[in-house]
């Protein structure tokens, strides 16, 4: 994989969960009611609505979406693994989560629609991570 494809890749996936992340840290209810700014309502597609959850779920998203950021940035190959399987130790589940159970507040298309997107970043993330695993240290 080129240097210009992971660090798009990276980069790609990171700028969602910063911005996701500020948002939910800094407005938790807002983030909760409207995230992800048009519809379907994701989040409040799963109530309750419980400010320090969503608060908490906002600094995860930062902080994985700051470590994925700074390894496209950087590129260098022991941050990508670090900041990949970081990535992936939060994303995998959620996307598991999401495939069992479905928002009762969205439809069947809607909820296809975000299960793919999440399965995708998975993916992309699992690439990207297995491409460094395969280069040699010392390349």
């Amino acid at each position: 994989m080129s240097r210009n494809w992971k660090r798009l890749i990276l980069i790609g996936l990171a700028v969602p969960n910063v911005l996701s992340g500020c948002w939910a840290v800094f407005a938790p209810a807002d983030w909760y009611e409207d995230f992800p700014g048009w519809s379907p309502r994701l989040v409040s597609a799963l109530p309750p609505f419980n400010e320090h959850l969503a608060a908490d779920a906002g600094a995860g998203l930062l902080a994985t979406g700051l470590l994925v950021l700074i390894a496209g940035l950087y590129l260098r190959r022991d941050m990508t693994i670090i900041a990949t399987v970081g990535y992936l130790a939060f994303s995998l589940p959620h996307a598991v989560f999401h495939l069992r159970h479905p928002g009762d507040g969205m439809s069947t298309a809607e909820n296809a629609l975000n299960v793919t997107a999440l399965w995708l970043a998975v993916v992309l993330a699992g690439i990207v991570l297995i491409d460094e695993l395969r280069r040699r240290a010392d390349s």
